[in-house]
């Protein structure tokens, strides 16, 4: 019985400090940058563009669908995990809102805005989805396409993003979209990374 806390402690720690991650680099660098998204969330941008509807309603929808395959594909334990995933990084970017910016804007110098970007989305999502979980629909897009294509994890996130990015063409400056795809290309490798350390996310 300890040995089953010891495990969903560290379990559950690791889904924390996961979201933790993801959601202070989000806020702090990406939201500061404007550093334009890819996959799920990148989607509802490119919808409210050109729909005018709240990208708010979009995520929703396109959160619950890939939660909904990712549960018939995936099991009942990745549904229990994406949805303690998901409501610690809400809180937890609420939080951050709340601290106020601690990290310097970046909006000047996009490189440094990318790479910094990278490693917080990278070992962030790495860490949640090596426990199994989702911090929204873009990481279970990601494991119902690696589920399904038997893809590396890491070619499953940039091909969402990259077809998500090439979209944005049509409203988004292409200097931007550049700098995004360095982001997203560097991201999907640490993901991957932190994935497989160790072994077994277990």
């Amino acid at each position: 019985m300890r040995l089953f806390h010891k495990v969903n402690l560290k379990h559950y720690g690791c889904l924390l400090l996961g979201a933790a991650i993801l959601s202070f680099g989000m806020f702090n660098i990406h939201s500061q940058s404007a550093i334009t998204e890819g996959g799920v969330l990148g989607m509802t941008l490119f919808l409210h563009h050109w729909t005018g509807i709240s990208p708010g309603i979009y995520s929703f929808l396109l959160d619950m669908a890939c939660y909904a395959i990712g549960f018939r594909l995936l099991g009942k334990s990745f549904l229990q995990n994406a949805i303690f995933a998901t409501t610690c990084y809400a809180l937890l970017f609420r939080v951050w809102e709340r601290t106020g910016y601690l990290l310097p804007s970046f909006a000047d110098r996009p490189l440094i805005a990318a790479l910094c970007g990278a490693l917080f989305v990278g070992v962030g999502a790495g860490l949640i989805v090596r426990m199994g979980g989702a911090s929204g629909g873009d990481d279970a897009l990601a494991l119902i396409i690696q589920k399904i294509s038997g893809w590396k994890i890491s070619h499953a996130y940039f091909f969402t993003d990259f077809v998500v990015l090439m979209l944005s063409l049509t409203y988004i400056p292409l200097r931007k979209i550049l700098f995004s795809l360095l982001t997203v290309t560097i991201s999907s490798a640490i993901i991957e990374a932190v994935q497989k350390i160790g072994g077994s996310s277990d």
